[in-house]
């Protein structure tokens, strides 16, 4: 799923970049470094810690693959004991208001923040109806719950069709992008696993 979305920096909401930098400067590298070891554009990394654009999932796993930590660490404001507890009416506020969406049609909403030790991570992702399918691979796994609309999951030479219902559980080293059909927005619940 990915590149990056502007909205996030907008609203003061990206913390990810400021942590990003921290954690780079920790290991002494500089932007092209990082860069080089994640395979993500030194010109999106400096925007990302500028605060200018707010990374998607396929560019925050990439980085935190490289740093050696989890996708989570760059979400999450603070502890919260379990259960973390997600109300649909929060996500579909979020959603009415388009917060987070990223250039190719797509937002992501996290169903974990507040849980650091947690060895997933949990999104809810609303795709707008003129969304584009750009692909992507990193490690781990991933499962896909289609719960509304229609999904369009491309998965290395093959696409499958998602509806409300549907299930899709693949690695995620193979190169997998999804994208809404038939001219309507689609909601899906996905799940990465990521080892460290």
């Amino acid at each position: 799923m990915d590149t990056t979305t502007n909205q996030g920096a907008k609203d003061g909401s990206n913390k990810a970049g400021s942590r990003i930098r921290a954690y780079r400067e920790s290991h002494g590298w500089s932007i092209w470094d990082l860069a080089q070891k994640s395979g993500v554009e030194e010109k999106v990394i400096n925007a990302i810690e500028k605060g200018e654009v707010m990374p998607a999932l396929g560019v925050l796993v990439k980085l935190s693959r490289a740093l050696g930590l989890r996708i989570g660490t760059f979400m999450d404001d603070q502890f919260k004991p379990d259960p973390i507890i997600t109300r649909a009416a929060d996500i579909e506020a979020k959603k009415v208001a388009g917060e987070g969406m990223n250039t190719l049609g797509y937002a992501s909403h996290s169903l974990a923040l507040g849980k650091p030790d947690r060895h997933m991570d949990p999104f809810r992702i609303e795709f707008a109806a003129d969304g584009v399918d750009a692909v992507q691979h990193h490690e781990g796994e991933e499962l896909i719950i289609c719960i509304s609309g229609e999904v369009e999951l491309t998965y290395g030479p093959d696409k499958t069709v998602l509806k409300a219902g549907d299930t899709a559980y693949y690695n995620s080293c193979v190169n997998h992008g999804l994208r809404a059909l038939g001219g309507k927005p689609a909601s899906i619940y996905g799940i990465v696993f990521m080892p460290v």
